[in-house]
């Protein structure tokens, strides 16, 4: 089954509009979801909306309510709630642009793949796409769906485009809250020398496909046990690594030159050493005829 758009309309730079179509570029992965169930009958349990003294009530008597101060609520009509809605508009306009590297990491929220509508479209589609590639920037604008608007970005990937949803600033903690306590001091020179080599040591391409959530794995294997088991309990073998509590100071300089391996470069040179032949040793009556 073809997937469906998330949004269709038409991108705007200036004059030009280029016919898109908006499709999600994640999907769900092999999370494990549990309903729960009640163990004598094996049913299901469901929920029902109660108000303390008065019990199990109607979903029409039930409105949306706003708390102002502690135990005080507006209440908002849906009919109401519904007229404050961003008309969904087909037009996402790039209002501006900003160098690639200029939006913060922890204002990226979800990407979209974007493509040209139709054929007549494919020519415009790539010149935004190698316009954006060339100056190195990314587009801004906002894109209304389902009654809301979005913050979105736009930036070249491979040979097509992509939208990443951005959060609003009132969404993003500022780092400052955490960080500030820490001190401004930089890196022992010779430790940051040693850890880039562990770093070096380690880079590679990244291969997402090597990488797996191993508690979801470890569900389904118990699942899976408690099939064939037909009911009985199942309890895994979980093997945890108790970390050392000898001490809380750590020799940093030591625990780095071992993962780069300088503790292991003094055995080669043994090793060539135990390699040179020893000189021959002389007979004992030659010892003596020479004394």
């Amino acid at each position: 089954m073809a997937a469906r758009a998330y949004w269709q309309g038409q991108i705007r730079l200036a004059l030009v509009s280029i016919p898109v179509e908006i499709y999600p570029a994640t999907k769900s992965g092999a999370a494990v979801s549990f309903r729960q169930i009640h163990e004598p009958s094996g049913k299901p349990i469901k929920y029902e909306k109660v108000v303390s003294g008065v019990g199990p009530v109607d979903p029409d008597e039930i409105l949306k309510g706003y708390e102002v101060s502690k135990g005080n609520y507006v209440l908002l009509e849906q009919e109401e709630i519904e007229a404050v809605k961003i008309e969904s508009r087909k037009t996402l306009e790039l209002v501006q642009f900003v160098e690639a590297d200029a939006i913060d990491v922890l204002y990226y929220e979800k990407p979209y793949f974007v493509l040209p509508a139709d054929d007549l479209a494919e020519e415009a589609y790539a010149v935004l796409r190698d316009a954006l590639r060339q100056t190195r920037k990314v587009g801004l604008g906002q894109l209304s769906v389902r009654g809301r608007e979005q913050l979105v970005s736009l930036k070249p990937c491979g040979r097509g485009l992509v939208l990443e949803v951005l959060r609003y600033a009132d969404e993003v903690t500022k780092a400052q809250t955490y960080f500030r306590g820490l001190p401004d001091t930089e890196a022992d020179a010779d430790l940051l020398d040693l850890a880039t080599t562990i770093i070096e040591k380690k880079t590679g391409p990244f291969k997402p496909e090597e990488f797996h959530d191993r508690y979801v794995d470890a569900l389904h294997r118990l699942i899976d046990k408690k099939k064939k088991a037909k009911g009985r309990r199942v309890l895994e073998d979980v093997e945890e690594s108790t970390p050392s509590r000898g001490g809380n100071v750590i020799d940093l300089m030591a625990a780095l030159k071992k993962s780069v391996g300088e503790g292991s470069r003094a055995a080669p040179a043994k090793k060539a050493a135990a390699g040179k032949k020893a000189p021959a040793r002389r007979p004992a009556a030659a010892r003596k005829k020479t004394a």
